[in-house]
C-alpha cells in the first residue's frame, strides 16, 4: 500500500530579500527604501549653521574689520592698522577699565562659586525646607539685572537702609557709592547676590550625581568630612565646576548692566569697565573705531580666559 506523502519542501537555505512560498519556490521581498532623514543627517542642520554663521560670526568678523578704521559711524574711514590698540594701552583711563573688568571677573568667579557651592551642599539632602530655600536663593536670577541694580542702588544709598543698619552699632555711615574705594566692591557684591542662586542650581545638578553609598563606604573607611569632601563629592563635580567657573567667568568679563544703573562708571572712573568704555566710545564719542578694537580686545580675552580656564578643570581620567 502506498501513501501519497506531498511534494518534497525545498529545505535549501534561503536568500536575504527572499521569502519562502508554496511549491518550494522563492517570491523576492520588498525592498525597503530609507528614509530620506537617514541620508547625511547633518544636512538637515547646514540651514541653521549657515544662519549663524552669517548672523553672528560673519557680523562678529565684519565688526572686527572696523577696530584697525578710524571710522566715526558717518561717512568714509581710513585704515590706521594697531594705532587703536597703542591708544587702548597708552590711555591709563582704558588700562584702569581693564584692571577693573579682571578684578571684577575673577573676583565674581570665585565669590559666585564658594558661595553656591557652600549653598548647594547645605541644601542638598538633608533640610526639611532645601526645597523652599532653594526657590528663594534662584529668585534673584529670573529678576532683571537693571531692577536688581536700582534696588541696590537705595540699599547703598547715604540714608538707605545699610547706613541705617550699621549706625544701630554705632558705625560711622558711608557713602559706598560714591567712594573710590568702595564702589568697585558695591558693584562685585550686586553681580554675586543676583547670580549666586544660578550657580546653586548647576552644584546641585553635579551633587545629584554624587552616590551615597559611596560617601558612606569612604565614612566606614575612616575619612573625615573634608577629606569625602576632596576625594568623593570633588570628583564627582568636575564638570559642574567647569561648567559654572566659565558662565561666571564669561560673565564678569563683560559685566555692563550693574555697572551702568550703580554708578555709571564713577565715581571718576573708578567702576569703569571694558564694556562700559566700549559703550561710551562707540555711541557717546561716535569713536566706533576705537569702541570696535575695545570690543575686540575683551573678546579677545574672554576667549583665551575661557579656553585656560577649560583646561585647568578638565578631567584628566
Amino acid at each position: 500500500m502506498t501513501a501519497t506523502m506531498g511534494t518534497p519542501q525545498d529545505t535549501g537555505p534561503l536568500v536575504r530579500g527572499e521569502v519562502p512560498v508554496a511549491g518550494g519556490e522563492r517570491a523576492a521581498r520588498p525592498r525597503r527604501y530609507r528614509p530620506l532623514i537617514s541620508y547625511g543627517r547633518w544636512w538637515w542642520a547646514l540651514p541653521a549653521i549657515l544662519m549663524v554663521l552669517v548672523i553672528h560670526y560673519l557680523a562678529t568678523a565684519g565688526g572686527a574689520l572696523y577696530a584697525f578704521t578710524d571710522w566715526t559711524g558717518i561717512g568714509d574711514f581710513d585704515l590706521v592698522g594697531l594705532d587703536n590698540f597703542r591708544r587702548i594701552f597708552e590711555d591709563p583711563t582704558m588700562i584702569g577699565a581693564l584692571e577693573n573688568t579682571l578684578f571684577l571677573a575673577f573676583g565674581f568667579l570665585v565669590l559666585t562659586n564658594v558661595v553656591g557651592l557652600a549653598l548647594a551642599l547645605a541644601l542638598n539632602r538633608t533640610l526639611k525646607t532645601r526645597y523652599l530655600l532653594r526657590v528663594l536663593f534662584f529668585t534673584p536670577v529670573v529678576l532683571s539685572p537693571l531692577a536688581v541694580s536700582y534696588v541696590w542702588k537705595f540699599i547703598f544709598d547715604f540714608r538707605g537702609p545699610l547706613n541705617t543698619v550699621i549706625g544701630w552699632v554705632g558705625l560711622e555711615p558711608r557713602v559706598w557709592l560714591a567712594d573710590p574705594d568702595l564702589a568697585l566692591w558695591c558693584v562685585l557684591v550686586v553681580m554675586a547676590w543676583q547670580t549666586t542662586g544660578m550657580v546653586m542650581v548647576i552644584y546641585l545638578a553635579g551633587l545629584a550625581t554624587v552616590s551615597p553609598e559611596v560617601e558612606e563606604a569612604a565614612a566606614l573607611d575612616g575619612a573625615g568630612t573634608w577629606q569625602r569632601f576632596r576625594y568623593v563629592t570633588v570628583p564627582s563635580i568636575r564638570p559642574s565646576i567647569a561648567i559654572a567657573s566659565t558662565l561666571m567667568l564669561i560673565q564678569g568679563l563683560r559685566v555692563f548692566d550693574q555697572v551702568m544703573a550703580l554708578t555709571g562708571g564713577g565715581p571718576a572712573g573708578a567702576t569703569e569697565t571694558l564694556a562700559t568704555q566700549v559703550y561710551k566710545e562707540t555711541f557717546a564719542l561716535s569713536n566706533f573705531g576705537f569702541g570696535a578694537a575695545l570690543a575686540l580686545l575683551l573678546t579677545l580675552i574672554m576667549l583665551v580666559f575661557s579656553v585656560l580656564q577649560q583646561a585647568a578643570t578638565r578631567d584628566r581620567n
